[in-house]
């Protein structure tokens, strides 16, 4: 949430009080997902060098540190920011991001659960990035338009450290570091054998970015938590022996539906539930597939792709969306649709054919 809370507010600070473009909000939306490769080959140094929870806290203290910048920026009244402080923002808060949320579920979740409760525990806070992804902006429009930007980084804030003093208060088992770990490594951070699946991934969350570009209410975040809530019982009483291939075909499917409900009926209710339905299942069901393609002893690497994935493709939207299609919200939405059919078609004809071969359990 530290991040999310910022999608739907700080794109108009830029625009409305620091006079940026659309194409400098773009980019500078953007730079968030280069800044989260930025320390990833370093991840497993890291947690070998330094106790991993303190590495993860220490991430999330800079995310913190990050936004109180942004605090003395906004209360510079009398001057505008330059464009390469907020580039510079962005990328160093994409690497705090990166690296916390790296640590957080190629190790410290990983390292806290018996083997065979993993996987589950994997899933479990997937889901909760993903509910975050509709609380945060949820909660950054409350606070916006009640209270305006300066206390939706107090927000921030309070989450950062709210995240460091949950870690602080879970007990972590010593482990004794490895000998010969590189400084910089693949190791925790990139999956190269799940480069089909980050594709396909990624352009399915590209979709997500380029929608939350839009100026979307209160009203739509909430109806997209529903349907995330649906997506979880879906998963347990619709497609529990459904066929593998069903769940992201189904998904893609109600992400269609969605974006020609938006364009016939831009206020629709129906269209940001079946959005949340849709994105909950997809992105459920990937996480498993990056799981059962990566071999025991890279189920960390294989976490940490999925996030990068997702979150490059959320960034690489937002990016787009104010750059490219900046009030052309008709012209998004067909972008979106053509996108998520050539997702779909890439997963039908070739994704899930291809990790059938090639999984690992």
């Amino acid at each position: 949430m530290t991040v999310y809370v910022l999608i739907p507010v700080f794109p108009l600070w830029l625009m409305q009080t620091e006079n940026f473009t659309p194409l400098e909000t773009g980019l500078s939306m953007g730079a968030f997902g280069l800044g989260l490769y930025l320390l990833g080959s370093q991840c497993s140094w890291l947690v070998q060098r330094f106790r991993r929870n303190v590495v993860c806290m220490w991430a999330i203290a800079a995310i913190a540190a990050d936004v109180m910048l942004l605090w003395y920026i906004d209360g510079l009244r009398s001057e505008f920011v330059e464009f390469w402080v907020i580039l510079l923002h962005r990328l160093t808060l994409g690497a705090a991001f990166g690296l916390a949320q790296m640590v957080l579920s190629s190790t410290l979740i990983i390292d806290t659960c018996e083997s065979f409760q993993r996987t589950e525990a994997n899933h479990s806070a997937a889901w909760f990035s993903r509910f975050a992804l509709s609380l945060g902006p949820l909660a950054g429009g409350v606070v916006y338009e009640m209270y305006g930007f300066d206390k939706v980084l107090w927000v921030v804030f309070a989450c950062a450290l709210l995240s460091i003093i949950m870690i602080q208060h879970v007990h972590f088992p010593f482990r004794a570091p490895e000998e010969g770990v590189q400084v910089a490594s693949l190791d925790r951070f990139l999956l190269p054998e799940g480069f089909v699946l980050f594709v396909n991934l990624f352009m399915v969350s590209v979709v997500m970015g380029l929608l939350l570009s839009l100026p979307l209410g209160v009203l739509f975040y909430s109806l997209m938590m529903t349907g995330f809530l649906l997506a979880l019982m879906a998963q347990r009483f619709v497609f529990r022996d459904a066929e593998l291939k069903s769940e992201v075909i189904c998904g893609l499917i109600l992400m269609i539906a969605s974006l020609l409900i938006l364009l016939s009926y831009p206020n629709s209710p129906v269209a940001p539930v079946l959005i949340g339905l849709a994105m909950g299942i997809i992105s459920s069901r990937f996480l498993l597939f990056f799981i059962k393609l990566s071999r025991h002893c890279k189920r960390g690497t294989s976490q940490s792709t999925f996030f990068l994935s997702w979150e490059t493709g959320l960034a690489v939207g937002l990016c787009l969306g104010f750059a490219a299609f900046y009030n052309k919200r008709d012209n998004l939405l067909y972008c979106c649709l053509a996108l998520t059919i050539v997702a779909l078609l890439m997963y039908h004809l070739y994704t899930h054919a291809w990790f059938i071969r090639n999984k690992n359990r």
